[in-house]
């Protein structure tokens, strides 16, 4: 404080209220500590920022230089020069479909072909393998049957091969012992139906001459010695070569029936081990459903040729027409390819009663064989095969021409078995029929 003339005056002591206290020096350290760290964090945040906005820069200079360096390696695509007067336009969507779908389809057909050539070229061997499959299926009941009786599974393997050999063998030497004692007796019914046919062409309504018959029995003659007509050691060759492959075929069926029935059990498990681990169970499930289709298919066709044969047989003894017995068995082995093997065996019946007796005991016979297929059709076979082989009659007709085309005779023998075991192998993995029920002991240790 100054006085009026500008001297200081002397300072005074500071005057407190009573009961005020004065300020400590520790509260003054912690506001300065508070400070110093208020400040200390402001200079860390701007430190923090100028830090990501360094990184974010050099990121960002870093994927400039690699996209740069992208391009210079790339080669350039010129753009497609566009047609006056149109523009570009998506392909749509069904078209992209249908292209994605036609080159798998294109896959599909290439690799069925690769298969089906591969089968071809190995008939030899996959036919037998695959008749001997199906006599396994047929005859595995008997060999069971042994082995409940104490046998070994193997003698009792090789007791039913040799009751098939049996079996098959006399069946056939009574069929072919009938035909040759009776073949005199054809031959001259033969010779009275060629004359009751030229006498037809002659007082029939074509009224020929004896020239013109005479005329076209020798060109009948003259092609029929001109498809014969060929080298003698040729022929010889051929008959060999047929033969052998008839041997080598033979002994590959009853080896592999052998020991199908003998170790059933043990071909199957190492199949399924030859799979993946994680699709064991879906295959071992898939081959007993294939199992029980392909047993169930064989014992039923074995049923119904054997009803087809009969029925047929009693027709044409009824009707008085020869060799009925080897009617009846080429009747049975015909029925084994369905809805048209026992038609066309049936058609042989026909035949010989129109050789031995005329037209009207050929018409009474046809229609006899026809009877028998239509009950056998509509009652027997869908009672016999029921879920398992249902397989539709359009599929049983495109499975036998494929057979014929991939392997004559014995493809069609084969091709239907094959396309039910497809079937009902489709069907469970597809889950559209209920699982496979457990298998008895023995057919499982069949396979």
């Amino acid at each position: 404080m100054t006085d009026d003339h500008g001297a200081e005056e002397p300072a005074q002591p500071d005057q407190t209220t009573p009961g005020e206290d004065t300020p400590e020096p520790a509260v003054e350290a912690a506001a300065a500590a508070a400070h110093d760290a208020e400040a200390a964090a402001v200079r860390a945040a701007r430190e923090h920022d100028r830090t990501e906005r360094l990184a974010a820069r050099l990121y960002a200079q870093w994927a400039n230089l690699r996209e740069e360096r992208q391009a210079q390696l790339s080669p350039a695509v010129p753009p497609a020069p566009a047609r006056s007067g149109q523009r570009s336009v998506a392909v749509p969507y069904g078209i992209d479909l249908a292209a994605s779908w036609g080159w798998r389809l294109l896959v599909i057909g290439a690799a069925g072909w690769c298969i089906f050539r591969v089968l071809g070229f190995l008939e030899i061997i996959v036919i037998p393998v695959v008749i001997a499959m199906l006599i396994t299926a047929l005859v595995v009941p008997a060999v069971s049957g042994l082995v409940r009786t104490g046998l070994p599974r193997g003698i009792a393997a090789l007791f039913a091969v040799i009751g098939v050999i049996l079996v098959v063998g006399l069946l056939l030497f009574y069929a072919g012992h009938q035909v040759a004692a009776g073949a005199s007796d054809l031959a001259d019914q033969t010779v009275k139906g060629l004359d009751e046919i030229r006498r037809w062409l002659k007082n029939g309504p074509l009224h020929a001459s004896d020239s013109q018959i005479n005329t076209w029995i020798d060109r009948l003659q003259a092609e029929v010695t001109r498809a014969g007509a060929s080298n003698p050691l040729d022929r010889v060759s051929e008959v060999g070569g047929v033969a052998a492959d008839v041997l080598a075929s033979l002994f590959i069926v009853l080896f592999s029936t052998y020991f199908f029935l003998a170790e059933g059990e043990r071909i199957w498990s190492w199949v399924v081990r030859l799979t993946p681990r994680g699709a064991r169970g879906r295959v071992d499930s898939s081959g007993r459903v294939a199992w029980i289709s392909l047993t169930q298919f064989v014992r039923a066709t074995v049923i119904v040729a054997a009803v087809d044969a009969i029925g047929i047989m009693i027709v044409a003894a009824i009707l008085g027409v020869p060799f009925v017995a080897a009617i009846g068995v080429l009747v049975f082995l015909g029925a084994f390819v369905p809805l048209i093997g026992a038609t066309v065996a049936g058609t042989v019946a026909v035949l010989v009663a129109l050789v031995d007796q005329g037209p009207v005991t050929a018409l009474l016979m046809l229609g006899g064989v026809v009877l028998v297929q239509q009950l056998e059709a509509h009652g027997l076979q869908p009672f016999l095969l029921g879920r398992w082989v249902s397989v539709h009659p359009l599929a049983v007709i495109i499975a036998i021409a494929a057979g014929v085309l991939v392997a004559g005779v014995a493809g069609a023998l084969v091709a239907v078995p094959l396309a039910a075991v497809v079937n009902a192998v489709g069907l469970h993995l597809t889950g559209e029929d209920p699982q496979p029920g457990p298998l008895s002991v023995d057919e499982d240790s069949d396979g």
